[in-house]
């Protein structure tokens, strides 16, 4: 049995590898950062931003006869960066796999270099791999998909097409690619292992698709009626990428959308070619949709895809303004509300006030935390303690006409399925 180590196994693409690879028979071992917790049985500890040196993937390559190189990041966050992720971390594991004699399979992109970053480094990594004398094989998917999951743009394409009353389409929806599907692509690599000639292989599907097509293929799979579009103004959809773009946030960065616009399409031949060197076909939407059919929960994703953040974003509207209002009401306007009651006694203008500064802290770190979950739950404790305190102390506050306390109670429930979408692993 041999084994491969696959490097970026935890991310989208690599799921579907590592399973392709177990199914082949292969031994799979997982580069993977601890992150302040335990390996898995088939990891090993490794940091791509650590490992810029031939040597520092000595142990990580011991008894490995086949690298997959899956990891990639779309855009460049905190200390993640193309150059090192891409190109530096890689190319260190290649020239260690060329001294060692281990084949090198890479999961690039298809693409132009000008269309950004992402494409450049993949590509300019791609390069100096088959500069090296190793046993390479570099494969170049077009858009990636999957019945089973999404991620990044293809998340967006979907809730998209599952938008209510009508799907959403940028501009009219002419660009055209050629998708895949992951599980064929992670075949493809599973092959890649064992066969195929050194060089550049594109992948996706025989004939290319444009945007609109391909939305309506997943609307109709999710069974959701309606066939027409909103379609929405090119500037508008170039504003919210620059947004993007600036904030370092969403699934549709300058490099997608150029990428988009240019055309993902393979060169002429190509599909056949690869087909004849791994033996994988690569299946036309319609073939992968057919294949089985969509469930409740899929279309919960796609729907909830917008609703997620919009939820998000109105919790933290209404924790920055429950603190604006905590610290600016007056004090003898706190004093008024909490006379005969259970809180005269206990500070309530400090209290207030506290409480105030909490919310703010709160609604701040939801709006930049890149982890919100453990916000969310100090969030749901606050509440509950909100609600615990003033239902004790002042009880009147449950038979307010506008039902400022009992609100709360809906504010659990709301808060619950928040902890549940933020989680973007």
């Amino acid at each position: 049995m041999q084994t491969v180590l696959l490097v970026g196994g935890r991310g989208f693409i690599g799921g579907f590898i590592k399973a392709a690879l177990r199914k082949r028979g292969f031994r799979v071992r997982v580069l993977a950062r601890s992150q302040g917790r335990q390996l898995l049985d088939d990891e090993v500890a490794g940091d791509l931003l650590r490992m810029r040196q031939a040597r520092d993937w000595t142990q990580a390559l011991q008894g490995v006869s086949v690298v997959v190189n899956a990891a990639g990041i779309l855009r460049e966050e905190g200390l993640q960066n193309f150059e090192d992720v891409h190109v530096r971390a890689p190319l260190a594991l290649a020239q260690a796999c060329a001294a060692r004699g281990i084949r090198f399979v890479q999961i690039s992109a298809l693409g132009h270099p000008a269309d950004g970053g992402f494409i450049e480094s993949k590509h300019r990594f791609d390069a100096l791999l088959l500069a090296l004398p190793v046993d390479a094989v570099v494969l170049r998917p077009s858009v990636v998909y999957s019945l089973r999951g999404s991620y990044g743009g293809t998340s967006l394409l979907r809730a998209m097409a599952a938008f209510p009353w009508r799907q959403l389409l940028p501009g009219d929806g002419h660009w055209v690619f050629q998708p895949i599907c992951a599980e064929d692509l992670a075949d493809v690599a599973a092959a890649a292992c064992m066969q195929g000639e050194r060089g550049i292989y594109q992948l996706g599907c025989a004939q290319p698709i444009a945007l609109h097509r391909y939305q309506s293929r997943w609307r109709r799979w999710l069974h959701i009626a309606g066939e027409k579009s909103w379609r929405v103004p090119l500037p508008l959809v170039k504003l919210q990428v620059w947004i993007g773009q600036l904030l370092g946030r969403g699934p549709v960065n300058r490099t997608i959308w150029a990428m988009l616009v240019r055309g993902n399409v393979l060169d002429e031949g190509e599909q056949q070619r690869a087909r004849a060197a791994f033996g994988v076909p690569v299946r036309d939407v319609d073939d992968v949709l057919s294949a089985a059919p969509s469930q409740m929960q899929d279309r919960w994703a796609a729907q909830l895809y917008f609703l997620a953040p919009w939820l998000q974003w109105s919790v933290v509207a209404l924790w920055l303004w429950s603190g604006v209002v905590g610290l600016t009401t007056p004090a003898r306007d706190i004093d008024a509300v909490a006379q005969g009651s259970l809180l005269a006694h206990a500070h309530p203008v400090a209290l207030a006030r506290a409480a105030a500064v909490l919310d703010l802290a709160l609604g701040f770190a939801l709006a930049v935390h890149p982890r919100p979950r453990p916000v969310v739950v100090l969030m749901w404790i606050s509440v509950a303690a909100y609600l615990l305190g003033f239902g004790l102390g002042l009880p009147a506050l449950f038979f307010d006409p506008l039902g400022g306390l009992v609100k709360n109670i809906a504010l659990l429930p709301m808060l619950a399925v928040l902890w549940v979408l933020v989680d973007r692993r």
